[in-house]
């Protein structure tokens, strides 16, 4: 399986938009993104369109609209980000930074028991699992 594309800030907020509901016009993209950024119509097609050329973000025409949907799952994007930032800080000790991030992002019970089982290697093999982060929606 290939790695998902490089995706900007920007086109992440795409990506979510899309992760969240699929397929979606350019107009219902554009109007989501309105209420959440100070971005103009015009940017949020060129974002649109970059991620079509990039392949994260696949297309179908039904008459003169295009519906658009991700063609990479979230949970895969998430880790492609991952494992930039652990190259970029490679050599780094892991714990700070993933006491970091947990400071940072109030977790759940749930998410806190979850963790403790990765951490004594009892579901790693489940890393990713979880129905918004693995999703990626199809045109039927």
């Amino acid at each position: 399986m290939r790695r998902p594309p490089k995706i900007s800030e920007s086109e992440w907020e795409v990506m979510k938009v899309l992760w969240e509901r699929s397929p979606r016009t350019a107009n219902e993209i554009v109007e989501s993104l309105l209420k959440t950024t100070p971005w103009k119509r015009e940017t949020i097609r060129t974002l649109i369109n970059r991620l079509v050329r990039k392949k994260a973000v696949g297309f179908q025409k039904e008459g003169r609209q295009y519906h658009y949907s991700p063609r990479v799952a979230e949970a895969e994007c998430i880790k492609e980000e991952t494992r930039s930032l652990l190259r970029r800080f490679g050599g780094t000790p892991i714990e700070p930074m993933l006491a970091a991030f947990v400071e940072e992002q109030r977790l759940s019970p749930e998410q806190i028991e979850r963790l403790k089982r990765i951490l004594a290697g009892e579901d790693a093999g489940e890393a990713g699992h979880g129905a918004k982060q693995g999703r990626v929606s199809e045109r039927k």
